[in-house]
């Protein structure tokens, strides 16, 4: 059958004129350099006088880097997937997908393959950005119209929730210190740090452990999210001062201690007024522009130096800029949006990959070590829930709504890694302290789900109010 279109002279000729210049240039050119490199290879050049620029990664760090990172990527949502079959967070799941990648459970040797220790200082810096966009994030989701409704309760319980583990976990640094530290550090920041990493919660699995329940709208779910979010706010202040204290002298902590509570009445006095009116004036243009974004990342690496320079983390920059963010703006819906997958996705299990090499829990190689372990998760667990049930039942509310809100508040999770991770760095905590209070955050918010299941079962008693079926609109708990 002949061609519907056939090759005539004049297209073939068409076709092979642009054929031969594209030849012709290729060769001119080659030619030109050749003649260009006979006249150069005699040359001589100076001495260098300048130092070389500092020479890039190792190509075979860098190829065990994206190894690394694409088998925590897959194992987390392999098991996150696992573990949300059974209830629980998947966050847990990317935890212990970074944990079973460690030398703890594989073998150094076994380990070694998917995360060398040459890529360790890569891996943890993406970890340390990965979190301070994190806690960006969780800035910005706070929702502030939550603690003024609920104010007096919400205040009681949350404060109550954070004294008393915190008190506890001070008194327990009495038992720990002798043991599990170091005669380089000394008690009072050590006795602070256990006060602290008991007293917290984690606001971000909290709000998806509600969510997963469908209770995030309900009076309970409302008032735990409110408790949560002054929990993380207080939280993060002692840890500031814990920072303060364990990296200088008592005259210096109280200098970096100022300096943080000058730069907090900076951020909610001079730049929250600015966000508001910037992201009114960028709502105005309908859509939120590249530039706006810009500004906004900007102003986050900055925040994050500053607090970096004044002598506690990064992280508490990023989170604060995060709080005076209007969190219902358009502004913040685009960053979310945008860095959620980012963060979430890749950036935070490289965190889960970075504290899997950095849990040991082969150290643990006694039964004193499991025993100590488990008293530690029932000093927190006594604590958190202990003191949220107490003050919630001061506040007014019922047994059952008491008990769940208990365990609801007793969720550590992620929070709770990033400040062991803190310790850690600091060399406040030992490694194998360090695995002991990983596992100890692991139990406490597996715990939260099944505590609430249970919870959810029981008859409710005659007179309390249910605050899981009314919408949160409704009654309020009163103080």
């Amino acid at each position: 059958m002949a061609a519907e279109f056939p090759l005539s002279p004049y297209r073939l000729r068409g076709l092979l004129r642009p054929a031969l210049v594209y030849g012709l240039m290729l060769a001119v050119a080659v030619g030109l350099f050749l003649l260009i490199r006979s006249q150069g290879v005699g040359l001589t050049a100076p001495a260098a006088a300048e130092p070389a620029p500092a020479a890039a990664p190792h190509t075979g760090v860098f190829l065990h880097l994206l190894l690394a990172l694409a088998a925590i990527v897959a194992l987390g949502r392999l098991l996150g997937r696992l573990f949300a079959y059974v209830h629980q967070p998947p966050v847990i799941g990317e935890v212990v997908a970074g944990i079973l990648l460690g030398p703890s459970l594989i073998g150094p040797g076994f380990s070694a393959l998917i995360l060398p220790p040459a890529t360790g200082p890569t891996l943890g810096v993406i970890a340390q950005l990965g979190v301070v966009l994190y806690m960006f994030m969780v800035g910005v989701d706070l929702n502030p119209g939550l603690l003024k409704r609920r104010a007096q309760a919400t205040v009681a319980i949350s404060h109550t929730s954070i004294v008393l583990p915190f008190l506890l976990g001070a008194a327990l640094a009495l038992f720990l210190y002798p043991r599990y530290s170091s005669s380089g550090v000394a008690f009072t920041p050590y006795a602070l740090f256990i006060g602290v990493a008991m007293s917290i919660t984690a606001f971000p699995v909290l709000a998806r452990i509600l969510s997963d329940y469908r209770l995030a709208r309900t009076p309970l779910g409302a008032l735990a999210l409110s408790c949560a979010a002054i929990d993380d706010v207080t939280a993060w202040c002692l840890l500031a001062f814990v920072i303060g204290v364990a990296k200088a002298q008592l005259g210096s902590a109280l200098y970096v201690a100022a300096g943080a509570l000058s730069f907090m009445l900076f951020m909610f006095v001079a730049v929250r007024p600015l966000m508001a009116r910037l992201t009114r004036h960028w709502e105005r243009e309908k859509d939120t522009p590249e530039t706006a974004v810009g500004l906004v990342l900007v102003a986050l690496l900055l925040s994050a130096l500053a607090t970096e320079a004044i002598g506690i983390h990064a992280i508490f920059g990023a989170f604060l800029l995060g709080c005076v963010i209007p969190h219902d703006s358009q502004v913040a819906r685009t960053l979310t949006r945008r860095l959620e997958s980012l963060v979430t996705l890749l950036l935070l299990p490289a965190f889960f990959a970075y504290t899997g090499m950095r849990t040991r829990i082969d150290l643990l190689d006694s039964s004193g070590d499991w025993l100590v372990c488990g008293f530690i998760v029932l000093v927190a667990t006594a604590g958190k829930l202990g003191g949220a049930y107490v003050s919630a039942r001061l506040a007014g509310l019922g047994s059952r709504n008491a008990a769940m809100l208990g365990a609801l508040m007793n969720t550590r999770g992620l929070m709770q890694l990033i400040v062991l991770n803190v310790g850690l760095e600091l060399g406040v905590i030992t490694p194998r302290l360090f695995a002991i209070l990983v596992l100890m955050a692991l139990i406490t918010t597996a715990l939260t789900s099944p505590l609430l299941r249970f919870l959810r079962s029981r008859p409710l008693p005659a007179g309390e109010t249910d605050m899981l079926a009314e919408p949160s609109a409704a009654g309020e708990p009163q103080a």
